[in-house]
């Protein structure tokens, strides 16, 4: 397929795909997918070889939101079922982010639900990221906690914290259709704080929420405009009790379909699968490997995910392998100081040697002349399904079978979803799991 070649070409080189060639890998049919997969899995192999970075999500404060976005289960007016707890102290956080870090996760996301940290919360986050790095050599740390002020992201990055992650979610013209308590300037602005501070930025989208190929496009492509080193793609997970609670849109197809024109559009940054994969991705999760460096292990926000065990089965299955803590994740002309994930020798702009290659594309896990394996994750997922931190979790409803899926079929034509195949599971339902567990 010329397209797929012409993107492959690109992609080695650094060079952006048009909004249209965005738009004709997300139009592809099913009977091409494995097409697609292959040609956007070389792009990832020559930025980033058969590395996957394990990421590890450490909920800090959960539920009782004030913010309105209608995709959240902790949102304003959400009546679902969920986890509900104030700030965790330093060593529970800590005690949770071990076990992360002991099934292999290189970062720990700390999340805390709200607007946006007041100064005291930043201080609160600052112990948190101090006793973690104190007790795990080598970890890096990306804190998620909303809208920040001004001066909140230095003192973050002097506490020690490695990144910052504030998505866009969806584009700039759907904003306030999903959105109404801040505004995706707001987003935006959070996200350049992020990166003036010397923080390397995490920022990316929420697909499934009813948008259009043309607002999946827009988003990516504001994405590679704001140039985050990590862009996580989350799959919407529609909760009972959220305004899109029957928004069931996605087929593993159409999501390898979006995987890959992210990897296109941002082809050397770190794109990570994030919420959501299990219940939409299902058995093809591994193939995204073939798309996305990065993933969340374990359990989500407030649902859960795949066991950790069985996410390491997968990457060793699929002829990946775990990123150690003492390897680089980004290509070398990404290295910025004061990065995540970055090499501490910086490399000059030219960064990795471009290709001019016009060799036809591969199935999935055909490694090309020389790809070998290589030596040495709104927020997603929370870490494994045991430990405690000291503090029980709350009762909460047992989980439902999703709602029926819509009578109408996606706009490329593919099947519909079948939600007869997935349920929404709670984290910590009808178990004595704790908050972080």
């Amino acid at each position: 397929m010329d397209l797929l070649n012409t993107l492959v070409d690109k992609g080695l080189r650094r060079e952006p795909p048009t909004r249209d060639e965005a738009l004709a890998v997300l139009a592809t049919s099913d009977d091409d997918v494995l097409d697609v997969v292959a040609a956007a899995g070389r792009v990832r192999r020559h930025w980033f070889g058969r590395r996957v970075k394990l990421n590890y999500l450490v909920n800090l404060k959960s539920g009782l939101c004030p913010e309105d976005c209608s995709y959240c289960s902790q949102r304003l007016g959400s009546t679902a079922g969920i986890l509900k707890y104030t700030w965790l102290k330093p060593e529970q956080a800590s005690q949770a982010a071990a076990a992360g870090l002991a099934g292999g996760a290189k970062r720990v996301c700390l999340v805390a639900s709200g607007r946006g940290p007041t100064d005291r919360d930043v201080a609160r986050v600052s112990d948190t990221i101090k006793a973690i790095k104190e007790q795990n050599e080598g970890v890096e740390v990306c804190a998620c906690l909303g809208l920040l002020s001004d001066g909140q992201a230095e003192r973050l990055r002097d506490a020690g914290a490695d990144a910052y992650n504030h998505n866009l979610n969806t584009s700039e013209g759907t904003y306030e259709q999903i959105t109404t308590t801040h505004t995706y300037a707001d987003r935006v602005d959070t996200v350049r704080k992020a990166h003036g501070a010397g923080l390397s930025a995490c920022s990316g989208l929420i697909a499934g929420m009813g948008e259009s190929d043309a607002d999946l496009v827009d988003v990516v492509f504001a994405l590679r405009e704001l140039d985050p080193d990590s862009v996580p793609v989350n799959f919407l997970i529609p909760f009972e009790g959220t305004p899109l609670a029957k928004e069931w849109n996605l087929t593993p197809q159409r999501c390898l379909r979006i995987l890959a024109m992210v990897r296109f559009v941002c082809p050397d940054a770190e794109v990570r699968i994030a919420g959501g994969r299990e219940v939409h991705l299902r058995t093809l999760q591994p193939l995204a490997l073939h798309l996305a460096n990065s993933l969340f292990l374990g359990d989500y926000l407030t649902s859960e995910g795949q066991a950790g065990k069985a996410d390491l089965e997968m990457i060793a299955d699929a002829g990946f392998e775990v990123e150690g803590t003492g390897e680089v994740t980004l290509p070398p002309h990404r290295v910025t100081a004061g990065g995540c994930g970055t090499s501490p020798a910086a490399a000059s702009s030219a960064g990795c040697a471009s290709s001019s290659s016009t060799e036809p594309v591969r199935g999935p896990g055909v490694p090309a002349a020389g790809e070998g394996a290589s030596a040495g994750p709104g927020c997603g997922p929370c870490g494994g399904h045991g430990g405690t931190t000291g503090q029980d979790a709350p009762a909460v409803p047992a989980a439902r079978t999703a709602p029926p899926a819509a009578d109408e079929a996606g706009s490329t034509g593919a099947p519909k979803a079948r939600t007869d195949l997935v349920a929404v599971r709670r984290r910590g339902a009808g178990t004595d799991v704790a908050p972080n567990a």
